[in-house]
């Protein structure tokens, strides 16, 4: 009888032990030496984005993170300026000019906000920057994002360990700019009391 209930109990508790895993090969382990997985997170795809993802699809997906890395990059430093005093000169409208908006998101959105025409304007600016300058005009791009087009600025003459460097750290600015201005329009919303998001 006692053996009876020890083999019970065994079997019990065998169906919480961990079942064995397969060694196979992810298409994770292809874009684990990639551009960007660096210190401190390495390879880091906490959504599973990459987990049946091709190198057409990881390379859609560079392309988009260095753009929107390099729009938060613009966005930040411009929140940032303008909540310092600094704004374009001359009208955005026929009768108001350009630092008689608010900062920030109210400038969209809010009682004082900028016009829709003028917004239009804006936006029409943004899709043929777009679609005519910040793209790779005569396809002779080196990677994703490079947008030289025929120019060549000094980067050949630099050495592949430089350029991977240079090429990390504007992924590393991106991504620090992403959650940069993300928590700037957070503490904005929220009603924040540091200078650089209080109300101006």
């Amino acid at each position: 009888m006692k053996s009876a209930i020890i083999a019970t109990i065994i079997g019990s508790a065998a169906a919480f032990a961990p079942a064995p895993v397969a060694k196979t090969t992810s298409a994770l382990n292809a874009f684990e030496s990639e551009l960007g997985a660096q210190p401190p997170l390495g390879f880091y795809d906490p959504l599973g984005f990459l987990d049946r993802a091709d190198q057409e699809t990881f390379d859609r997906l560079r392309y988009v993170e260095l753009k929107h890395g390099r729009v938060s990059q613009l966005a930040f430093v411009g929140n940032l300026i303008t909540r310092a005093g600094y704004h374009l000169p001359g009208d955005i409208t026929l009768n108001s000019s350009f630092d008689s908006y608010p900062n920030g998101l109210a400038a969209i959105n809010g009682p004082d906000a900028i016009p829709n025409a003028a917004l239009i304007q804006t936006l029409c600016f943004i899709g043929f920057l777009e679609l005519k300058v910040m793209t790779d005009v005569t396809g002779e791009s080196e990677f994703a994002g490079d947008f030289r087009n025929g120019f060549d600025f000094g980067w050949d003459k630099q050495t592949e360990e430089w350029k991977a460097q240079k090429r990390a750290v504007e992924l590393n600015q991106g991504r620090a700019a992403m959650m940069g201005i993300l928590g700037l329009m957070v503490h904005e919303q929220l009603g924040g009391e540091l200078p650089i998001v209080g109300q101006m």
